[in-house]
């Protein structure tokens, strides 16, 4: 067993921050670890937090990860900051907003840059949360990017996810256009001591009355379809619909509520079986990746770049269509 990853099982936290380095960095010795950590993962409650920028998803975890502690639970939080387009830079200022956990040896909050990833998250969060629950964290709250638009990828990861509206701020429609309510497990509206917070509440409401229940069966990217509690129709008397609940993070108002709501709903999936078939697709999803970047990785490997670089030349020039070099390449044929 690499040494790093036996000092994680140990309990020791500065080996369990170099080793979310290394696993950020896909070093060797990250993913080595992460194949022996394997073993020890799958017992945590993975929550994803989602929603527009500047809906209080931030302070709200800060909130959700206190009242968790007062239960005695140990948390990790992913604070998914998005990278600058021109420098790969990211602030990773999350944590600035959840100064009342400093100091705690039950929480650890690690930041990560999008690094350009699309969905909301990194591509190492997987892996980081990975990570997490095989260091014994029993509840680990994924906080996206808040793009807005492209935040879909928390529902393949998370078992429970929260999409935060605020009031005032238009974003009912943004939710429909994105999909974000078809893959909420719980809709919160923060900043409820603001004006507009009756009207955004009648509209989420107005949506989900439109919206449930219906198939929720839904492909991201292609990859795979995504199984989730309301899948099972009108007739399954387990049917989850998805709370509306006030918040307001500043102050705490309205948290029990919500953290009761989140235990409701793992005992929701837990009782109905939808924690096994959620852990079961994120795997699929997960193994299916790997595929692709291996194969992807071990073709680049075999082909020579001068040969690509000829077959793409023919490409811009319309000579031959994306298809039909990869058949080319494949089958080892000349053009």
């Amino acid at each position: 067993m690499p040494s790093l990853a036996q000092a994680v099982l140990a309990g020791d936290r500065l080996s369990l921050a170099r080793l979310l380095t290394r696993v950020e960095n896909e070093t060797p010795e990250g993913r080595e670890s992460l194949d022996v950590l394997f073993a020890y993962t799958g017992k945590a409650h993975l929550i994803g937090i989602t929603g527009a920028p500047g809906s209080g998803k931030s302070s709200l975890v800060n909130q959700i990860a206190l009242s968790y502690r007062k239960l005695g639970h140990r948390v990790a939080i992913v604070a998914i900051d998005p990278s600058s387009p021109f420098t790969g830079g990211a602030v990773l200022g999350d944590r600035v907003r959840m100064r009342d956990l400093s100091g705690d040896t039950g929480v650890f909050i690690r930041s990560m840059a999008s690094r350009g990833s699309l969905g909301g998250l990194a591509q190492a969060t997987a892996a980081v949360v990975q990570v997490f629950d095989a260091a014994g964290f029993e509840v680990i709250l994924i906080e996206t990017v808040g793009a807005g638009q492209s935040e879909v990828d928390i529902a393949r990861l998370a078992h429970t996810t929260i999409v935060v509206e605020a009031p005032g701020m238009g974003d009912e429609i943004q939710a429909i256009k994105a999909g974000i309510l078809e893959i909420a497990d719980i809709l919160v509206i923060n900043k409820a001591d603001r004006p507009g917070v009756e009207s955004t509440e009648r509209a989420l409401k107005s949506m989900l009355d439109l919206a449930h229940p219906v198939p929720k069966n839904f492909p991201h990217h292609g990859q795979i379809l995504m199984d989730t509690p309301h899948a099972a129709g009108p007739q399954d008397a387990a049917l989850w619909i998805p709370p509306i609940l006030r918040t307001v993070a500043t102050d705490g108002s309205g948290v029990p509520d919500l953290l009761t709501m989140i235990l409701a709903h793992a005992a929701h999936l837990h009782n109905t079986g939808d924690w096994y078939i959620r852990e079961r697709a994120r795997l699929s999803a997960e193994f299916d990746l790997f595929i692709q970047k291996t194969l992807v990785d071990r073709f680049h490997a075999r082909i020579p770049s001068v040969r690509i670089d000829l077959i793409m030349d023919s490409i811009q020039k319309r000579k031959i269509s994306p298809r039909e070099a990869v058949n080319v390449l494949l089958n080892g044929s000349d053009l």
